[in-house]
């Protein structure tokens, strides 16, 4: 099982510097991926989990800069949300992070949950399923082909991005099944995971890395993650403070590549 993990952007209190710090001692550690949260502009005061009204700062931007400072760890969103996006200035800014990068994106993206939040920007939220459909169509047209609508040149094309989407709706998963690299579930227990993940994998031939976010807590519980077959588990640790202490403690428990020197 791959240990990702959640970079902590979702409190106005959260430096800038820190959220890189925390993304440098994750790839220290091992851990395959940083992911960072979305929001354009949630209608309330930030809360506390398990919907937090995250997204201090804008991810892809951070993730930009993050990427400067390593050179390892995979970057990616946890997750964006897709249909408050243009997807043709959207597939030019994940290309080019991941050329920056040296192929190490992974565009994580979902269809949201708030409706307020589409209220705000002006987005519709009952078609919001079909326009992330249609995105990922035409995403995925610019990254294989290098061609967009009336011709026009898409380049330079991404080297390693993969696509996760996230959601445990049956729309979500019949996304994943036509569009997705991975899968993320989220609000899960093991037990219901497994059952989501058997109709995912009746959907598609394609191999699709099946995963989960989850908050830590303790060892017993990732090791449930472990019995009901996610090849991927997306951990947040929690308040900012002892951050790295916490992703320390997991990393040596379970035998991440980084652990013994950290």
């Amino acid at each position: 099982m791959r240990f990702q993990m959640i970079l902590p952007n979702e409190s106005t209190e959260v430096p800038p510097g820190r959220i890189t710090e925390i993304a440098v001692a994750a790839e220290r550690l091992g851990f395959e991926t940083a992911y960072l949260p979305d929001h354009l502009l949630p209608p309330g005061e930030y809360g506390p989990p398990p919907k937090p009204f995250g997204g201090v700062y804008e991810p892809l931007i951070t993730l930009a800069h993050i990427a400067s400072q390593t050179s390892t760890i995979r970057l990616g969103t946890s997750v964006l949300i897709l249909p408050l996006r243009e997807p043709i200035l959207l597939a030019k800014q994940v290309a080019t992070l991941d050329r920056l990068s040296a192929g190490r994106v992974t565009l994580g993206v979902g269809v949201g949950w708030n409706e307020p939040e589409y209220d705000s920007v002006g987005a519709t939220f009952s078609d919001r399923g079909a326009r992330a459909d249609q995105s990922l169509e035409l995403i995925h047209q610019l990254f294989t082909t290098g061609r967009g609508p009336g011709d026009g040149v898409f380049e330079p094309r991404p080297i390693g991005v993969r696509i996760m989407v996230g959601g445990r709706s049956g729309a979500a998963l019949r996304r994943v099944a036509r569009f997705g690299d991975a899968w993320q579930g989220v609000g899960y227990r093991p037990a219901e995971f497994t059952t989501s993940a058997a109709k995912l994998r009746a959907l598609t031939d394609r191999p699709v890395a099946i995963g989960a976010r989850i908050e830590w807590t303790d060892a017993d519980e990732v090791e449930q993650w472990r019995e009901a077959g996610a090849d991927e588990l997306a951990v947040a640790f929690g308040e900012v403070d002892g951050f790295e202490s916490r992703m320390g403690e997991f990393a040596k428990r379970f035998g991440l590549s980084g652990s013994d020197g950290a």
